[in-house]
């Protein structure tokens, strides 16, 4: 890749302490086939103090034509907006640091774009997964049972979408209906996304367009990940009035319903009905054995089409994709009361847990 000043492309990153990953992210940008596109980099680093900042200056120095600009706020979405900010490109494409791309992937993106005539294109979540856990991680994420049936998590759909991983815009697209949400430290892609539906916007996903994300590797950084997005898809839900789609409020619901059950339940001990305290466990061992029914049968269809030793372990998998979200969900829910009237400090504290 060499640099020109006749930009067609820019390709815009936000990472942070990407120590683990920077490397085969880096590697796959270099290995794009380009033909006579000229193309930037634009990757806003968070301030990393990791090594991530020490690599990218390797690869500027030597490969690539590549900018580092400083995102002090530390989150996805201001890193994104000053990147585009800067760009000299007329296509704006999206990357990620966690994702490794085919060698087509940015071809294939402008293909698409020009052919369908969509405000937004990509490809499907695809997924690359190294140990037994990141691989059933990475089983359950293409599960209906765990994304309730979100296209972008089928390799095969090809049509339109509410959203899909990364992008790729014209930037006249992007100043028309706004960049990113910088309010928002998770989320921001459904966000603008969403945006961009409800102002007329068309977006496309095509499996010719292929990328690989690499899916966390431990349960627990699996459940705060997915603890956040629960959480910040509420001030999604509160900006629009709407949730991006209805989806996105079956954890939350499930949990709650289960969460009032047992509250009911132990409201009647205490008021001594012994009769409303039957019916409150009997509802919430009803929904409990319901959910544990759906989980056993999800991971058995996934087991056997994929894998049977990974039978015993996809029922917590599941389990930990949706309590997370429900619970970050209903944090999101009590949030915005709790912190009315309050010192900044709380306001702070609530934030720096979410992030």
């Amino acid at each position: 890749m060499q640099t020109s000043e006749n930009i067609a492309v820019s390709v815009i990153v936000a990472c942070r302490n990407e120590i683990g990953c920077i490397h085969n992210f880096l590697d796959s940008l270099c290995r794009q086939i380009l033909g006579d596109t000229k193309i930037e980099v634009l990757i806003a680093d968070g301030m990393s103090d990791d090594g991530t900042r020490q690599v990218l200056e390797v690869y500027r120095r030597i490969v690539l034509p590549l900018r580092v600009i400083d995102n002090p706020d530390k989150i996805a979405s201001a890193g994104l907006n000053a990147a585009i900010r800067a760009a000299r490109g007329e296509i704006i494409i999206r990357m990620d640091a966690h994702t490794e791309y085919a060698p087509d992937y940015i071809c294939r993106c402008l293909e698409v774009l020009n052919e369908t005539n969509a405000d937004n294109v990509g490809g499907p979540a695809l997924t690359r997964a190294d140990g037994y856990m990141a691989h059933a991680i990475a089983l359950a994420y293409h599960a209906r049972f765990t994304c309730g049936g979100a296209k972008f998590h089928d390799p095969e759909y090809e049509g339109y979408v509410d959203t899909v991983p990364y992008g790729c815009w014209r930037k006249s697209t992007l100043e028309r209906i706004g960049l990113f949400d910088e309010s928002l430290s998770r989320n921001q892609d459904d966000e603008l996304n969403l945006r961009l539906v409800s102002s007329g916007g068309k977006i496309w996903q095509s499996p010719k367009i292929a990328s690989w994300y690499r899916p966390r590797a431990r349960l627990t950084a699996l459940f705060r990940q997915y603890f956040q997005y629960g959480f910040w898809k509420v001030s999604v839900l509160r900006k629009h009035g709407k949730p991006a789609s209805w989806r996105h409020l079956i954890p939350g619901a499930c949990l709650l319903i289960g969460v009032v059950l047992l509250l009911g339940a132990a409201g009647a001990r205490l008021s001594g009905s012994a009769w409303w305290e039957s019916v409150f466990i009997t509802a919430c061992a009803g929904l409990a054995g319901l959910y544990f029914a759906a989980s056993a049968g999800a991971a058995f269809f996934v087991a056997r089409r994929d894998a049977w030793h990974f039978l015993p372990v996809l029922p917590i998998v599941f389990a930990t994709y949706h309590l997370s979200y429900g619970l970050g969900f209903i944090l999101g829910l009590v949030y915005y009361p709790a912190i009315e009237g309050r010192p900044t400090r709380m306001r702070q504290v609530l934030t720096a847990i979410t992030r």
